[in-house]
């Protein structure tokens, strides 16, 4: 409740600031590059608004729990929250559906644009859930890092080599059947991977796959596990 009435005085500035990076995706890739890729299955534009909307919830899901950190090592204010009495599962399951309110906000603002731009696809109750499990899974490795890293470049780091890479080589801007054998197998191994598979393949009424779904789930369950265990020996 108290990350909803922060996000309430702050809207207007976090849907402007969430218009930036889809808007020049959409142009650079949708308009520019797009035109001249021919994908089998429709433009590339309408390729590309799924895993758009993959990449996207991942990053506002993940850095919505980055403030965590500064609570805990700069602030100091993480005591207030231990010393409270509230359970260790209450604190993490508040924030973790704080960072999928920022990240379903920010998901239907992209889908407004995509449609303006001319981006042809179908949005399912399916295709909602997955988007929620794919915040939740982020929420909660953002939730993980902020708990254990110990200084903000280690954050940053973290940004760096875990959620940059996968957001160009898990089925975003091109299919992963693309890549090296090895490397191939590794991507299919990442959660991003199956909810980009899983989105494009609900929004061109493509056969659903049960194991990626599966596997998110698997994701989110046991990640939302660690980091109450996590919190709760902090608390302890």
């Amino acid at each position: 409740w108290r990350d909803w009435v922060v996000l309430k005085h702050r809207m207007i500035k976090f849907i402007l600031s969430r218009m930036v990076a889809p808007i020049l995706y959409m142009v650079a890739f949708g308009w520019g590059l797009g035109r001249s890729i021919n994908t089998g299955t429709g433009s590339y534009l309408d390729f590309l608004v799924p895993g758009i909307l993959a990449l996207n919830s991942m990053n506002i899901a993940f850095n919505s729990l980055t403030p965590v950190h500064a609570e805990r090592i700069y602030h100091k204010s993480l005591e207030e929250y231990l010393v409270s009495p509230i359970r260790p599962i209450a604190f993490v399951a508040g924030k973790i559906l704080a960072a999928v309110l920022r990240g379903m906000i920010s998901s239907a603002i992209i889908v407004v644009l995509a449609y303006l731009f001319g981006a042809k696809f179908a949005i399912t109750p399916l295709f909602i859930i997955i988007l929620i499990i794919n915040c939740v899974i982020f929420a909660e490795i953002g939730f993980s890092a902020a708990m254990t890293v110990q200084t903000f470049e280690d954050m940053a780091r973290f940004n760096t080599y875990i959620l940059l890479p996968m957001s160009f080589l898990c089925g975003t801007f091109f299919s992963t059947d693309k890549l090296p054998l090895l490397l191939h197998y590794f991507i299919e191994a990442l959660p991003l991977t199956h909810t980009s598979t899983l989105l494009r393949a609900i929004t061109h009424n493509q056969e659903i796959s049960i194991l990626s779904i599966g596997i998110l789930c698997l994701y989110m369950i046991v990640l939302f596990i660690i980091c109450n265990r996590i919190l709760g020996k902090i608390k302890n």
